[in-house]
């Protein structure tokens, strides 16, 4: 894969960055959570329940225990009635009363080995009482359901503020949203289109499977180290849960092997704890990733039904929109307060919509857990509105471009969450995609498209080809957050954060962005990070919010220190010498309140086998408004990264349940893209729309993935004259839409 792109550099930055962090990760100095050595640490394991729904009768754990090298086994009733979670703590450590989803654990393990705690834990009896399993929306929301979470009054709920108002004890989170005169546009429209979409559950995919160490010194201070991509958050959520003050715990997160939204959430730590507490000893666990496809927090497949009014030309004048997500078991995956995934409301993004009513609603069953995946809730928007409004334009003969240009939203008009729009790029993304596909121009003749099959006399070539659009938008992340900027012995400026890297450049940017703003050498600025007892507060890598949030933070200590510096001396270097001897630290902080967003547009076109439905991409475009570049590598990285991420996650990616057992549980099953998978990307850049961050820099980690599946979607359905519907868009389904055509 590979990219062509032009982008202004910061004048003192005009080379590609060299990762702060590259050394130690190609030299396998690189220090992740399992590379820690603690003395005497013990291994856990843990017992997961067999059933989807059963109550948990008992617990025998008197073999376990005669295992020599065995030095504890805790159960529910060692654990309740603490729960975890991100925003509503309903996540039992160990299931003490009932089980809810098939693989919950129900029983811990401490033992000298791994390989002796995990035989321990297969020697663990446990008797259960099945119920009645809950594994659709359509079951769960039934008056007859089971009620899966009849205590659900006794949870904490994090964050001030009430929790999400309900109307069926099945539900986990309902956010409404309605401005402007739905009714009225509906009255006034010319034409009204209703399309109905399923989209699939998605696991993470990274590399590092999750690890943590747990350790309780003698005076009571709580030591975790972790993959949490969160540290101080997840101190919080810890505090919450056990009862014990934030100030008594330490939280060390280094380097993280991936993340992609999934590493928020933690499901080891607050079982350690309690085993720490009981053997006194250091306790550590590392998931198989067998085990963090099956009990971890995957992305909420569901149903997305849209209807959508238009006038003549099709320009928008109201839509409605209601989005059923599998939640699973449990909603402590979820950070928000109305517990919905992310932006899963965020329907037409990008879109002008003078009226809207939105209906967002997660559902608990006895699946898996849910969680946060890479541009939370977009890509189950993105597939259903992109592709409805690529369906509309087919279905009323407008040009597919064109129909996004009547729409695309402008400043000073209404989006769909009923906010002003203040971003000025979506007309140019599209236009330049134009350009950059030669939409105007007539696909190759050789191979004939969809519309060519309507006729009588329709050639039969053996491959038709087609052309699509995916166009979304992603916010620029808000947030606040704290670091430190100080003057070493040796001379060179480091910026210390609570943040840690979880393989995207940010410590990278950290050092670039403070060298641009004190006139230094890039290697006489470093990123230093340190635990939640070193540093000020960060609320993590994630939420789009690093590059303009931290970013803005070193833009405010190195301009604080260079005001200390300019005191000192008007020779920089003198300057720095007599910083280093007054050890001179200053604080650095910025708060993004404002809404900001980026666009981009895909352009795909597509091959497909007649005989066969099996397609692949033959050319691939992605237009995509960026704002100043910093790190143009990682940059660079990150949109091609998300096109693979997007790509697999919408032609071959399929957690797949069946009565309530992961059945793909593994990467022989669960297939994820490969190099000879993804076909080559052009990548044209426009800067020329600031954003808030540092230097009129905008967030790219996830703007870029969510497009790709209404692209693809679009590009078949361009194709083979038929629509695929539901993720994964797989060649049995594009062979069985032409086949019903």
């Amino acid at each position: 894969m590979s990219a062509v792109e032009t982008h202004p550099a910061i004048p003192y930055l005009p080379t590609p960055e060299e990762r702060v962090e590259g050394r130690e990760k190609v030299t396998g100095h690189a220090r992740y959570a399992m590379d820690v050595p603690i003395a005497g640490a013990l291994w856990a394991a843990f017992v997961g329940s067999p059933y989807p729904h059963a109550r948990v009768v008992r617990v025998d754990a008197k073999r376990a225990l005669r295992m020599r090298g065995v030095r504890a086994v805790i159960s529910g009733k060692d654990t309740a009635p603490v729960r975890f979670g991100r925003r509503l703590q309903d996540w039992p450590i160990l299931a003490h009363d009932r089980v809810r989803f098939m693989g919950e654990r129900v029983a811990a393990v401490a033992a000298d080995t791994r390989e002796l705690a995990e035989e321990a834990a297969r020697a663990i009896e446990v008797e259960y009482e099945e119920l009645p399993p809950v594994f659709t929306l359509e079951a769960a929301l039934s008056p007859e359901a089971p009620i899966l979470h009849p205590e659900r009054a006794s949870y904490l709920y994090l964050g001030g503020g009430e929790p999400p108002k309900t109307t069926h004890p099945n539900q986990q989170g309902v956010v409404i949203h309605e401005h402007g005169d739905v009714a009225a546009g509906f009255a006034a429209a010319a034409r009204v289109f209703e399309h109905t979409f399923e989209y699939a559950r998605n696991h993470q995919g990274y590399l590092e499977p999750r690890g943590t160490i747990v350790w309780i010194e003698k005076d009571g201070v709580v030591h975790v180290v972790t993959t949490n991509k969160a540290p101080f958050t997840l101190r919080m959520q810890l505090s919450k849960a056990l009862g014990i003050p934030e100030e008594t715990i330490v939280v060390d997160a280094g380097y993280i092997g991936g993340d992609f939204g999934g590493k928020g959430l933690s499901i080891d730590e607050p079982a350690l704890y309690f085993l720490a507490k009981k053997t006194r000893r250091p306790v550590r666990s590392l998931l198989s990733l067998s085990d963090d496809f099956q009990v971890t927090n995957p992305r909420h497949p569901g149903t997305l039904r849209l209807r959508t009014a238009v006038d003549a030309e099709g320009r928008i004048l109201a839509h409605q929109a209601h989005v059923l997500l599998d939640g699973g078991a449990y909603a402590a995956g979820k950070p928000q307060a109305g517990l919905i995934p992310g932006d899963a409301g965020l329907l037409l993004a990008g879109y002008r919509v003078p009226a809207a009513r939105v209906e967002v609603v997660t559902v608990y069953t006895n699946n898996e857990p849910a969680g946060h995946v890479r541009s939370p809730g977009q890509p189950q928007s993105a597939f259903a509105a992109d592709s409805h409004i690529d369906e509309i334009a087919r279905e009323m003969g407008i040009d597919p471009l064109e129909i996004r240009l009547r729409n695309a939203i402008q400043p000073g008009e209404i989006d769909i969450t009923g906010h002003e729009w203040h971003d000025h790029l979506a007309r140019e993304v599209l236009e330049t995609l134009g350009r950059e596909m030669k939409w105007n121009e007539p696909l190759p003749s050789a191979s004939v498209g969809a519309s060519a099959l309507d006729g009588p006399d329709a050639p039969q070539s053996s491959t038709l080809v087609g052309r699509g659009i995916g166009y979304c938008v992603r916010h620029v992340g808000r947030g606040k957050t704290e670091l430190e900027v100080e003057v070493g012995p040796d001379g060179c400026v480091y910026v210390i954060t609570g943040a840690p890297d979880q393989g995207g450049g940010a410590h990278t940017m950290l050092q670039r962005v403070v060298a641009a703003e004190l006139g230094l050498p890039v290697e006489r600025v470093k990123a230093r990070r340190g635990t939640t007892a070193e540093t000020r507060h960060d609320p993590g890598v994630g939420g789009s919010r690093f590059t303009p949030v931290a970013g803005g933070a070193a833009i405010d200590g190195a301009r604080k220190l260079r005001a200390e510096l300019e005191k000192l001396s008007p020779d920089l270097d003198e300057a720095l010498r007599l910083a280093a001897e007054r050890h001179l630290r200053v604080p650095g902080m910025f708060d993004q309140t404002q809404s900001r967003y980026s666009v981009c547009a895909y352009g795909l076109s597509v091959a497909v086998d007649r005989e066969t439905g099996q397609f692949r991409i033959t050319d691939a475009v992605l237009v995509a408004d960026v704002g100043t570049v910093i790190n143009p590598v990682a940059h660079r990285g990150q949109l091609e990264g998300a096109f693979a991420f997007g790509l697999g996650q919408t032609v071959m990616e399929d957690l797949r349940i069946e009565d309530g057992r992961v059945i793909t549980a593994n990467l022989d099953s669960y297939k994820l893209p490969t190099m000879p998978d993804v076909p080559t990307l052009r990548v044209v850049l426009l800067t020329e729309d600031y954003g808030p961050g540092p230097f009129g820099a905008k967030s790219v980690g996830e703007l870029a993935n969510s497009a790709v599946g209404p692209a693809v979607a679009n590009a078949v359905r361009d194709a083979v004259g038929a629509r695929v519907w539901s993720t994964p868009i797989t060649s049995e389904k594009v062979f069985e839409a032409m086949r019903r055509r």
